[in-house]
């Protein structure tokens, strides 16, 4: 039976202190456990969709959100993919304690790679959604125009003075709106709740220097680094629309599966960056098809 939208229950948000900071996560059901990891801007609530119908499968879902976003303190400190690595390696020690499933998009889907490669002994596969190939653009990446377009703005951000002016502007519901319709085909999921998840934590104290100290930030390794170093199965699902990371990314993931690794790509036509909020009933299906193996 297809559970609505409307039909979700609902997930009690708790708080755990990592490292003096205060750290928002859920966990719902019993099971196997699945950690899900958001993405840039993002939040537990970006899983809404997600959590209540893989518990109802039988796991037990846990979903945080990662230092800096959400519900999670803006702690004021230099933020990198090791900081988060560091970051779910401990909540996995502080409320797992047995091999896990990690399951992220974008950012999230290649701190799910780090934390697969880097640190195999808790973690027993990833559900990688529209993967990031970095935390940010690689300037080799970029032609020398948008080089210089990019150097410029992380400039303005990193000011003191400017960076306040244009974390006002980009934080806007009305730009956030217009950012998600670049990312997400389906407009209709485009919701005031969706707008609400990211606008809100972005009026906490300390939002403006966090988004700061990420875009400005080291990309951390690529998904080529760390791909050779995973022996445990992948699933590689990828909105076939997506602007941001473009389906060309999965290449490696497909040379990976020539080569013998244990990887499962889903390609998702007519969906965006964000496939497991704009088309979940399809993503939770090939997540608890690919777990039932």
């Amino acid at each position: 039976m297809t559970i609505t939208t409307q039909q979700l229950p609902t997930y009690e948000k708790q708080v755990w202190t990592w490292q003096g900071y205060k750290i928002q996560y859920t966990v719902m059901g019993v099971g196997r456990p699945l950690v899900l990891v958001h993405g840039f801007g993002a939040s537990i609530g970006h899983w809404r969709k997600n959590i209540p119908v893989l518990a109802g499968a039988g796991y037990r879902v846990f979903a945080l959100d990662l230092l800096g976003f959400g519900g999670s303190d803006k702690a004021t400190i230099n933020y990198s993919m090791d900081v988060w690595v560091e970051l779910l390696k401990d909540f996995w020690n502080a409320h797992i304690q047995e091999p896990a499933v990690f399951v992220g998009n974008s950012i999230g889907a290649l701190l799910s790679l780090m934390v697969l490669a880097e640190h195999p002994e808790i973690g027993v596969g990833g559900v990688l959604i529209n993967s990031a190939g970095g935390l940010s653009h690689r300037s080799h990446e970029l032609n020398p125009v948008l080089r210089l377009v990019m150097g410029t703005f992380n400039k303005l951000v990193a000011n003191p003075v400017t960076g306040k002016f244009v974390f006002n502007r980009i934080r806007q519901k009305s730009q956030i709106r217009r950012t998600l319709y670049q990312v997400y085909r389906d407009r209709s999921a485009v919701t005031d709740e969706l707008v609400d998840l990211l606008y809100t934590p972005s009026c906490d104290p300390g939002a403006q220097q966090v988004f700061a100290s990420i875009l400005t930030a080291p990309p951390g390794p690529t998904p080529e680094e760390l791909l050779v170093k995973i022996s445990s199965p992948l699933l590689v699902i990828w909105g076939a629309d997506d602007p941001w990371t473009p389906i060309s990314g999965a290449k490696i993931y497909e040379e990976a599966q020539e080569n013998g690794q244990d990887i499962k790509i889903v390609p998702i036509p007519g969906a965006g960056h964000c496939p497991h909020d704009e088309v979940p009933n399809i993503v939770n299906g090939e997540i608890i098809k690919w777990l039932a193996r």
